[in-house]
């Protein structure tokens, strides 16, 4: 049972580990790293992403260890928040205090560890409602610190990432896993899908990040030019929308960190066990 519990968890952390370095890559993005530039940011590289990302590996592992076989609970909780913790401070010291994936180790640890639970079998729909029912306990350690999330989110009433975890990744599940899909079906390759389901999440998402940078005004700009390249396709027409949300100073972090967890579900699809994934996405530096 160890072995097997040990082996899980392993290769949950890689998938994660693999979901993250795949958001990265993928090109063009507006506003946000990616293969041919660094998006809004001047802090950041392609390959620090990399590095973040692959720094988190044990992280995610822990999780998914901690939680295999568990059921939720506040005591699960407040553990997988600790190793959390724990992964943000590796992440920050191996980017020398750039926040890299602070919301991404939330949103893909609750999942990883959602889908630990049932030791991956079990539907995406069921590991969103077990992610909520984690997030939807309080973590009695969490420090009291300020953090841009918490402002944002007070100050413009708007749910961010902890309400999106607690109420299920509503997101994922109406906008950003549906377009996915559809897009396979319309014989779309495989990086022209992911990007229609980014930008279904920028055209959707009240994301605290761009809010952070911009306010409202540059919230809303996002998600009108998102929304019209959703309706026009023109894949061509990224490129100076990248353009512009750099000229804008404004970066979707919020909507790639689901982009990360959309590509994470669907690496553990319903009709496949984490060992059937993983020999299609093999995990290597």
């Amino acid at each position: 049972m160890k072995n097997e519990k040990q082996s899980f968890s392993l290769r949950v952390a890689k998938v994660a580990v693999r979901s993250l370095i795949e958001e990265v890559e993928l090109t063009p993005k507006p506003g946000l790293v990616d293969r041919v530039n660094t998006g809004a940011h001047r802090d950041l590289t392609i390959q620090l992403m990399r590095t973040s990302a692959e720094s988190l590996a044990d992280t995610f592992e822990q999780i998914a260890f901690i939680s295999y076989g568990r059921t939720p609970s506040q005591s699960l909780r407040e553990e997988i928040a600790a190793i959390g913790r724990n992964g943000e401070k590796r992440m920050f010291e191996v980017t020398c205090g750039v926040n890299t994936h602070k919301g991404a180790i939330w949103a893909i640890g609750l999942l990883v560890s959602a889908a630990s639970i049932e030791k991956g079998r079990c539907t995406i729909e069921q590991i969103v409602t077990l992610a909520g029912e984690i997030a939807r306990f309080p973590d009695r350690y969490c420090p009291s610190t300020s953090t841009n999330g918490r402002n944002v989110t007070a100050t413009y009433g708007v749910v961010g990432a902890r309400g999106e975890a607690q109420q299920g990744f509503p997101h994922i599940i109406q906008f950003s896993r549906p377009m996915l899909n559809r897009s396979r079906e319309n014989g779309l390759i495989e990086e022209k899908a992911r990007l229609n389901a980014l930008l279904s999440l920028i055209a959707h998402l009240d994301d605290t990040c761009i809010l952070h940078r911009g306010g409202p005004e540059a919230l809303s700009f996002a998600k009108r030019e998102a929304a019209s390249f959703l309706t026009n396709g023109n894949f061509n027409w990224l490129e100076t929308l990248d353009e512009e949300f750099i000229r804008r100073n404004i970066s979707p972090g919020g909507s790639a960190d689901l982009l990360a967890a959309t590509l994470f579900l669907d690496k553990i699809q319903a009709n496949k066990s984490v060992d059937e994934v993983q020999e299609e996405y093999v995990y290597s530096k």
